[in-house]
């Protein structure tokens, strides 16, 4: 997985993978995958999918050129609230962007290294073996 700062400030974790690289065929079915470890995960709680993609297409909103499908799956960690300071980390969204040869996995780096590094096994076990 790539670090970089998004618009100077938020951390991103990004992995591209070519569609050759996964057994999953398009956007939805990489969110379905990530719903299953989700439903799987002891303290993780599925919140929703948005679909981001449909949503900005129907406000006539700008899309990158060649993107297909974009998804969030909306997701949650938390087994504490520490302070009020942790529901702005909170909850968890991982994005999915599907163009022609590859799909974009994309998330925000999580407050908590040990969920962080759920996350990134998560991205990284799409890859076929």
């Amino acid at each position: 997985m790539k670090k970089t700062m998004f618009m100077d400030k938020y951390p991103v974790y990004t992995l591209r993978l070519e569609k050759d690289e996964v057994s999953q065929k398009s956007c939805s079915e990489i969110v379905e995958y990530f719903k299953e470890k989700i439903d799987a995960h002891k303290v993780a709680k599925f919140i929703a999918i948005f679909d981001h993609y449909t949503h900005t297409k129907e406000l006539d909103g700008e899309i990158e050129e060649g993107m297909i499908d974009a998804k969030n799956i909306v997701f949650c960690f938390g087994v504490a609230i520490a302070n009020s300071k942790i529901l702005a980390a909170r909850p968890r969204s991982i994005g999915v962007c599907e163009y022609d040869e590859y799909f974009m996995i994309e998330f925000i780096e999580a407050p908590k290294e040990e969920m962080h590094q759920l996350m990134e096994d998560w991205a990284k076990s799409l890859v076929k073996k």
